[in-house]
């Protein structure tokens, strides 16, 4: 699912589009591998612009119930839920900790061991986008936040990265990352400068950052969801872009995907496991 973020709007899926992006369906549930440039969440430019908008159109319901929203340039597992009780179900599991999620990342730099973070997350009030977050002090506003993550290859400058988080807050893996000093490949907020992210919400796309931010979206994936108890856990497949990126800016061959992949699981499989 390619897309060419020439502006600041979300792009338009199409019911094809959409159909090919199902992981899972049945009557109580649609999982999707939602693409990077999508928002989960309706916008203003009708109901193809959005995750939401578009499921509604294609299932034909007026409301649906979303279990778990990434943000907009996180690519990766959503579930849906088609009614009210269903939705309730899983999103009772969520705050319970009972469903879990993994994440893939590329991120700047050679990460050599695992990295285990810890603290408080709250709002930036340095910054001039009202959104950002940054690392903070305990306080009645900021919230704890745990992000474990396990170096896979690193190759030309980059990591690929494992990510598993122990709590579910905003911005979370994006803030950690660029706290330890491995901020993600594309990051336009919290990378090296957020007047990418200020242009990018006046102007959209500018094709000249490629050479600096590497990918046109930050690369994080959301690969894996679910619950190991129950046996119902989603993946998606790693996407086009990320495949792309290893390829040509760490030289990684596509016969080392196998390899790569059996990593991501052990790792996945043995933290999934004490979570």
């Amino acid at each position: 699912m390619k897309y060419s973020p020439k502006s600041n709007k979300s792009p338009l899926l199409t019911e094809k589009v959409l159909k090919d992006s199902i992981i899972f369906e049945d009557g109580n549930i649609i999982v999707i591998n939602k693409p990077g440039w999508l928002v989960c969440h309706p916008s203003k430019n009708g109901p193809w612009s959005s995750l939401v908008g578009a499921v509604k159109e294609y299932l034909r319901l007026d409301r649906i119930f979303l279990v778990g929203r990434l943000d907009r340039e996180t690519s990766g597992v959503v579930l849906i839920a088609k009614n009210q009780k269903t939705g309730r179900d899983w999103q009772m599991s969520l705050e319970k900790h009972k469903l879990k999620r993994t994440y893939l990342a590329i991120v700047e730099g050679n990460m050599r061991k695992c990295c285990h973070v810890t603290g408080f997350i709250g709002k930036d009030p340095y910054s001039k986008v009202f959104v950002k977050q940054r690392v903070a002090e305990q306080s009645r506003k900021s919230k704890r936040a745990e992000t474990l993550f396990y170096p896979i290859l690193e190759a030309g400058g980059f990591t690929l990265v494992s990510v598993i988080t122990k709590t579910g807050r905003k911005h979370q893996i994006r803030v950690h990352s660029q706290s330890i000093g491995f901020p993600l490949v594309g990051e336009k907020l919290y990378g090296h400068n957020e007047l990418y992210y200020l242009e990018f919400c006046q102007s959209g796309w500018n094709s000249r950052w490629i050479n600096q931010l590497g990918m046109s979206r930050q690369a994080l994936h959301a690969r894996r969801f679910g619950s190991l108890e129950e046996g119902k856990v989603f993946e998606a497949e790693i996407p086009d872009d990320f495949q792309n990126f290893m390829k040509t800016r760490m030289d990684i061959k596509i016969s080392d995907f196998k390899e790569i992949l059996k990593k991501i699981e052990l790792i996945e499989c043995q933290e999934l496991s004490v979570i």
